[in-house]
């Protein structure tokens, strides 16, 4: 991945694309997901989880618990995009805040004993945390001036797929890794 201090003359479009709307979107989003997670953990989801075998019992309260970490990541990371966009912050101290935070909660392997008889609503809102988290991604790598990678999650919000198409109008595909 190249970095627009890499390449000299380079036009950074982060800030751009980011100031044009796409951000207020996301923000949106992300702050609707997360009440409404939090409404299902602590409403309906406490009746699915008390009638769940023991092996998804316990798979629930892991990716319960995953879910919540990577929400309240993303709701950081969202709040301080948003505090600097709004001038309450400056970039430098809004970049500092977000290197602190880390997006940890990430499962690599899901599945296994209990994971398919957890809840459909559970499993959904899984499935829309991770969606949101490869959108904040990218919107974090387009922030900072880097091409975003070529990843299922960044075509299906077609970031990726849009900077591939400046790189080959403006003959950047060479010098992007």
């Amino acid at each position: 991945m190249e970095n627009k201090q890499d390449r000299p003359g380079a036009v950074a479009i982060g800030p751009r694309f980011i100031a044009s709307g796409g951000f207020d979107a996301l923000y949106r989003e992300g702050m609707a997901l997360i009440e409404e997670v939090a409404a299902y953990l602590d409403g309906a989801g406490r009746g699915d989880s008390r009638n769940l075998p023991r092996d998804a019992s316990f798979v629930y309260a892991t990716e319960s618990m995953r879910l919540t970490t990577r929400l309240m990541q993303i709701a950081s990371w969202l709040l301080l995009q948003r505090a600097v966009h709004e001038g309450e912050i400056t970039p430098e101290n809004g970049r500092a805040e977000k290197a602190k935070v880390k997006f940890s909660a990430t499962p690599s392997d899901r599945g296994g004993p209990g994971w398919d008889e957890l809840p459909p609503a559970l499993t959904d809102y899984i499935a829309k945390g991770d969606r949101l988290y490869e959108r904040v991604v990218q919107f974090d790598k387009l922030e900072r001036g880097e091409v975003p990678r070529d990843t299922d999650a960044s075509r299906a919000n077609g970031v990726a797929d849009q900077m591939s198409r400046l790189q080959s109008a403006f003959g950047l595909g060479a010098r992007v890794k």
